[in-house]
């Protein structure tokens, strides 16, 4: 009697076992999905070409580097499990908000990306005095950086949504520089900085920083080899359809990072 107990027990939790193991592949396997989904996701026809009402200068590389810098912001919503998350960019959130207008397409992208209909927040910085604001901001930028395997304790360059006002020279737009110590040093201000994310000194947290999203632990290591193929899952975008109700149609060039 007390042998079968013991079998069926061990039975029993062994498949258990199986059946944790087979959810955790499971939603591994939605993830990547949903992260390919993302970066493949074809733009409803027009929505490109809608940036003109805002910025019509806009020749179809702008507007490509705008797509993409959307899909980055995209990608650092899901892969922090889906946690508030705050936009840095004046002309990424320009083409965020003209998907929304988008009804129907916009609701079918959010619950196929990310099961859930994802909020329209407005375009800010840092500041002393919205917290919440900047852990959602600090949470992106953690996610930006290990898209394209930037260091964001000490960063070298901006990845490319944090760089896309000033590299398109935004009216009222966020302009970042990736390390403000030498300007400063200079007597430069420099209020927009990539390496204030992961400093406390502006609100007295790092929250959102991390993969975890806890903040930066005092034990961090700020070498660049910390994230070495941390961009794995997150291989360039990149569509070569071109054109407008497609894939974004050009790449960064190069330096738009930078």
């Amino acid at each position: 009697m007390a042998t079968s107990i013991a079998v069926a027990f061990i039975f029993g939790l062994f498949a258990l076992l199986i059946g944790v193991y087979a959810y955790v592949i499971r939603q591994r396997q939605i993830q990547y999905e949903r992260v390919d989904f993302i970066r493949s996701y074809p733009w409803p026809p027009g929505l490109l070409r809608s940036l003109k009402k805002h910025h019509p200068y806009f020749m179809r590389k702008e507007e490509a580097l705008v797509a993409q810098g959307l899909r980055q912001f995209f990608l650092a919503y899901l892969r922090s499990g889906k946690k508030y998350v705050a936009m840095p960019s004046q002309v990424v959130d320009d083409l965020w908000h003209e998907f929304i207008l988008y009804t129907r397409s916009y609701d079918e992208f959010c619950q196929k990306a990310f099961g859930q209909f994802l909020h329209h927040t407005p375009a800010m910085a840092l500041s002393t005095m919205q917290r919440q604001s900047n852990e959602g901001l600090r949470r992106v930028w953690w996610w930006a950086c290990k898209d394209e395997n930037i260091n964001p304790v000490n960063p070298t360059r901006l990845p490319l949504l944090f760089a896309l006002d000033k590299k398109l020279n935004i009216k009222k737009g966020f302009f970042y520089t990736a390390d403000c110590e030498q300007l400063r040093k200079n007597g430069v201000p420099g209020t927009q900085c990539g390496g204030d994310f992961a400093s406390s000194d502006v609100d007295g947290s790092t929250t959102g920083m991390g993969s975890d999203g806890g903040g930066v632990p005092a034990s961090w290591s700020e070498t660049s080899s910390s994230f070495e193929g941390a961009g794995a899952d997150a291989s360039s975008s990149s569509s070569s359809s071109g054109g407008d109700g497609g894939g974004d149609g050009g790449g960064c060039g190069g330096g738009c990072g930078s």
